[in-house]
């Protein structure tokens, strides 16, 4: 596998995991974002539930099970297509970098993971 997949790859897990963490802990900016957004606070465990498999799910990417690494990876940028549009749907837009920089790290995963 080459450096950059390891390195796309190893920065959308560690993103995934604290973000995951975040939401468990229920972090003031995920309640706040939550909010604007129209997340209900009882979705939180649910979600970090979700990004916590798909950081999972890119780490069995380097123990030898690249489907389920691709697998992981087109989730996660179900998940944030998902986000994206919660935030036009709300009208939040002057913090729709966050997941717009998630949705990129899923997709570069993505790609990444067919370099196995």
């Amino acid at each position: 596998m080459p450096t950059i997949a390891i390195v796309v790859i190893s920065v959308t897990i560690a993103a995934n995991a604290a973000i995951a963490v975040a939401d468990l802990a229920r972090a003031k900016f995920v309640l706040a974002n939550g909010a604007e957004v129209g997340v209900p606070e009882s979705w939180l465990p649910g979600l970090a539930a979700l990004k916590g498999a798909g950081a999972a799910g890119l780490l069995l990417g380097f123990l030898d099970l690249p489907v389920v690494a691709a697998m992981a990876a087109a989730g996660l940028v179900l998940f944030y297509v998902g986000a994206l549009i919660a935030h036009v749907r709300a009208r939040v837009f002057y913090n729709i970098a966050f997941p717009g920089a998630f949705f990129g790290l899923a997709v570069a995963s993505l790609v990444s993971t067919a370099t196995y």
